[in-house]
């Protein structure tokens, strides 16, 4: 056939088609953006502008913000635009793009909770040596791969997707480009590209999440060994907030992949559990679990109130 597209959009089905429900829907994911941004870019302030929390456990909550940041915005205004539209297209170009920045960040975000989860296990395990082995050069380092990693992997696979040649139906079930909805629209052999795929989904989803288990598995034995209840209890606590992100990132990605299609948009509720809820949640988990960012924001907004009074 030879290396063309028959078309140059597609059409993100997206939600309902009724208008009343679609203005509903926009004002809705509107207010989560806007509480998301607000609340990532708080958290990164916070973490910036405080000394008590130049430390390794918060230099990655950080970036976990900063990426919840990206993810979110790589797919949240599209949305909201053709909440908006008649006509709901996505340019080819332009959709590929967007797979791959959600490919990117979705993968860097599962590297990095890997990441905090050994951040915590050397913590607990071995609180004396923590500021030895969890030095600035190796938390760089270890945000670096991450990203670099994701970004490999999800240009692999954008690469091949280019050559294909999308002549089937243009329709997208779905508010977003996604590659595993890309595939299906096209009339070019996908085996290869489903493969790579799939290992890459094994090599961020599922090693990160055995990474992730061993790790916690780790820690509950060291802390079940610590003879204090009160011991115990914090060093729980310290845990919560990483655990609950953990649950909320890998529970709703493995039920939106895993669950066999129906073509109902309710399909769409996990989707937009961790594209458009989770990174709005991030800062309140951490903020009100947390009473060292609770203290951070109370000393940050008495400096601001006595720099304006």
């Amino acid at each position: 056939m030879g290396n063309h597209s028959i078309f140059s959009e597609f059409i993100l089905l997206g939600f309902s088609a009724d208008p009343q429900t679609q203005i509903l829907l926009f004002i809705l994911f509107l207010v989560i953006y806007l509480l998301t941004l607000m609340g990532n870019l708080v958290m990164l302030l916070v973490i910036r502008a405080d000394p008590h929390l130049h430390t390794p456990m918060y230099f990655f909550l950080g970036q976990l913000s900063f990426l919840d940041l990206c993810h979110s915005s790589v797919t949240v205004p599209k949305m909201l635009e053709n909440l908006l539209s008649e006509s709901k297209t996505i340019f080819v170009e332009s959709c590929l793009a967007q797979a791959f920045f959600v490919f990117t960040t979705g993968g860097t975000e599962a590297c990095l909770l890997a990441v905090m989860a050994y951040d915590r296990y050397v913590a607990i395990s071995s609180p004396l040596l923590y500021g030895q082995v969890m030095n600035s050069q190796l938390c760089v380092g270890l945000v670096w791969g991450s990203w670099g990693l994701a970004f490999v992997d999800a240009l692999i696979n954008i690469l091949l997707a280019v050559d294909l040649d999308y002549c089937e139906d243009q329709t997208i079930p779905h508010f977003s480009c996604e590659l595993s909805s890309l595939f299906p629209l096209s009339c070019s052999d996908t085996s290869t590209n489903f493969t790579l795929l799939l290992c890459s989904s094994f090599l961020h989803f599922f090693g990160t999440l055995i990474f992730i288990f061993f790790s916690y598995t780790c820690i509950v034995s060291t802390i079940l060994s610590i003879s204090s209840t009160s011991g115990r209890s914090k060093a729980f606590s310290t845990c919560s907030s990483h655990l609950t992100t953990v649950i909320l990132f890998y529970g709703s990605g493995f039920l939106s992949y895993l669950l066999p299609t129906s073509g109902s948009p309710l399909e769409m509720i996990f989707p937009l559990q961790y594209s458009v809820i989770t990174p709005m949640l991030n800062p309140l988990i951490y903020s009100l679990q947390n009473k060292e960012v609770k203290a951070a924001v109370r000393r940050m907004l008495r400096r601001y109130g006595s720099f304006f009074t």
